[in-house]
């Protein structure tokens, strides 16, 4: 990607083939930035992501998309990464009580450490990330808290940023709910049928449709008017 007759500026970007992230890349792209696109095979239950994850870079024109592989299931935790039921059916007061067991213990601190990383590689000043503080589930690491103290780390922990060249972490969707993330989405040419949101979804890919993430989504897609083009299981 060229921007006036000069190469874009490379950015990595956490893409886990969910809603959320394809929407966070479709956002970096539209800033022209030429987008790392980074995923990871940590030992999820619902790894079908990875194959949404490399269908939504394709469509969105990342730069590159790399898989990483690394084992989270070692330390388990998490409905995610061990066998415990994921809930479902909770009502909004439910999925407000506390932080649920899909939780996975420090996953985006790992994230985003590779990411950096990455980016130290690429010479990139941007990291993206589609961590969001209003429909987040009760998740610690996705609040704004969380975003600034990992940026400044980033800037006390790299080459980069004791030779002075700042480095951003950028998380677009924070203050967005649901129905607007996806409306940005459309806006940029998200096709949201390629994206799995689905904490438990079937062998073929088919969401649940009862998960927290899924009950999130489709209450989105409904505030819009809009029918969800994700494959869910049969009732």
């Amino acid at each position: 990607m060229y921007l006036c007759g000069m190469p874009a500026a490379p950015a990595v970007v956490l893409l886990s083939g969910g809603l959320d992230s394809a929407t966070t890349l479709a956002i970096a792209r539209a800033q022209g930035f030429a987008c790392h696109a980074l995923s990871f095979r940590y030992g999820q239950r619902h790894a079908r992501e990875l194959s949404c994850a490399a269908a939504v870079a394709r469509h969105l024109g990342a730069a590159e998309h790399r898989v990483l592989d690394i084992d989270l299931r070692a330390i388990g935790g998490s409905a995610l990464t061990a066998d415990v039921p994921v809930p479902k059916d909770r009502d909004e007061a439910a999925r407000a009580d506390g932080i649920p067991i899909t939780y996975v213990p420090a996953r985006n601190t790992i994230f985003l450490a590779y990411a950096l990383g990455w980016a130290e590689v690429l010479g990139a000043a941007d990291i993206f990330l589609g961590v969001n503080a209003v429909d987040y589930s009760g998740y610690p690491d996705c609040r704004p808290e969380f975003v600034d103290a990992f940026e400044r780390l980033a800037n006390v922990a790299t080459q980069a940023g004791v030779e002075g060249r700042k480095l951003a972490v950028h998380a677009p969707l924070l203050a967005m709910g649901k129905a607007a993330i996806i409306a940005r989405g459309l806006e940029l040419g998200v096709e949201f049928g390629m994206t799995l949101s689905c904490y438990d979804p079937a062998a073929d890919g088919a969401a649940c449709g009862r998960c927290d993430a899924c009950l999130l989504r489709l209450e989105g897609f409904r505030q819009l008017g809009r029918a969800d083009p994700a494959r869910y299981q049969a009732p």
